[in-house]
């Protein structure tokens, strides 16, 4: 007769463990769909954080540029308005004037120029706006990176509470689930909420 309790007992557990083990498959299975998210956004982020970086030193350096043209040609009018004052020729004064005037007027389409948008000031405010896109990506990659740790770490622990049977693991493990998944959250909708930079 307790052999048969034994069997039944046996069958319970087996039963029970099954259940166990395909309750736990699920987490692993959700939470690596989630991970596999915020993978693919965190790749996304970096690349963008990557194209807006490299944007904005292109346009810083066309902005050096642009200063260095200005400067020069504010310097060879600044000389020739000196010359021009001291010159004794009215023809050779007008004509000066007249190269003064010319350099003048570059020296302001050098600093604005909106036609074009190729003017100091507007080269200045379009690197600051792609500085702004890379900041933005770069704190939507952060996020994502520490959501995808979460989730690699809760599916390690999914995975060992199938080996040891220890349900504590598979809640620890869902636990992180929900942190990496409230992170690749922030990082999609408010990646500024939660400065992670001065966290880490």
């Amino acid at each position: 007769m307790s052999e048969i309790h034994e069997a039944i007992e046996k069958a319970h557990e087996g039963e029970h463990a099954e259940f166990f083990n395909k309750r736990i498959a699920l987490l692993i299975a959700v939470l690596a769909l989630f991970l596999s998210f915020s993978e693919t956004l965190g790749k996304s982020a970096q690349t963008e954080a990557i194209g807006a970086n490299v944007e904005s030193s292109d346009l810083w350096a066309f902005f050096q540029a642009k200063s260095v043209r200005k400067t020069q040609v504010d310097t060879a009018a600044e000389e020739m308005t000196i010359a021009a004052d001291a010159a004794a020729d009215p023809a050779a004064k007008a004509a000066m004037q007249k190269q003064i005037a010319s350099w003048k007027q570059t020296a302001a389409r050098y600093d604005s120029e909106p036609s074009t948008g190729e003017g100091r000031k507007e080269l200045g405010e379009r690197a600051k706006e792609a500085e702004d896109k890379r900041d933005l990506a770069l704190a939507k990659y952060h996020h994502y990176e520490l959501a995808s740790a979460a989730l690699q770490v809760g599916i390690v622990l999914a995975s060992a509470a199938v080996i040891t049977g220890m349900v504590g693991l598979a809640w620890f493990g869902g636990a992180l689930g929900v942190v990496g998944l409230a992170l690749a959250l922030l990082g999609l909708f408010a990646p500024h909420a939660v400065p992670l930079l001065a966290v880490l």
